[in-house]
């Protein structure tokens, strides 16, 4: 009976508390690395808001990830993902970093070569080393922008730019994620042990100026 109390607390942490999450891809280099298992608050979400400078798991908003066939787990492993003692590998969902929250005008880029939101440049720090702000995996080679997030979404960006598709590469109108669809914020690094870390919130992002108070996107 113990047994069966412990599992259904750790169901209920995984469904409303948090969750563990596999790094499968690049596209967070080196600030996640593939094979990096995260923890995922989802309080920090449900109960807060999304800021600029988060590091979030979120769902497919529709057409970012390329068709898969879903592959068949050992049905013991996937009761033990289902319960939150297997992380979960991000198939249908994506890892970004937020560079921009509704109501912010994000552009890429100002004439040194950086993004700039609201009009203050980043010091993107957090980039793959020998990335620029710019760079991009279309066949450009060179990703620019200039857009205002709508109230309610998000507009997000890996921090391996060059491998990395994000807000940038979707259709216009389709590169926001809607907050709703956001899992949860990923606040540490916990396997391997030797990269265990919190994810904190890189501080050029706190001279970013305000915009006006957000808002939920309205229902279609």
């Amino acid at each position: 009976m113990l047994a069966v109390f412990a599992l259904a607390l750790v169901f209920l942490v995984r469904l409303f508390v948090a969750q563990a999450f596999y790094i499968p891809s690049g596209s967070m280099e080196n600030t996640l690395l593939p094979g990096d298992r995260i923890l995922v608050s989802k309080l920090s979400t449900s109960i807060g808001t999304v800021q600029r400078g988060q590091v979030v798991v979120f769902k497919d908003p529709g057409g970012w990830l390329p068709v898969s066939t879903p592959q068949s787990d050992p049905l013991l492993q996937r009761g033990l993902r289902d319960i939150g003692l297997v992380p979960a590998v991000t198939e249908g969902d994506l890892v970004k970093r937020v560079i921009g929250v509704g109501g912010d005008h994000v552009v890429c880029c100002d004439v040194q070569g950086r993004i700039t939101v609201n009009g203050q440049p980043l010091v993107e720090d957090y980039l793959f080393p020998g990335n620029t702000p710019i760079d991009c995996p279309d066949a450009t080679g060179k990703c620019r922008f200039d857009v205002t997030v709508p109230p309610g979404d998000l507009w997000v960006m890996g921090d391996h730019r060059s491998v990395s598709r994000d807000s940038r590469l979707q259709p216009p109108g389709h590169g926001f994620v809607p907050e709703s669809d956001v899992v949860g914020r990923a606040v540490a690094v916990f396997w391997p042990l030797g990269r265990a870390s919190w994810l904190s919130v890189p501080s050029t992002f706190a001279t970013v100026p305000a915009t006006q108070p957000r808002r939920a996107r309205p229902s279609p």
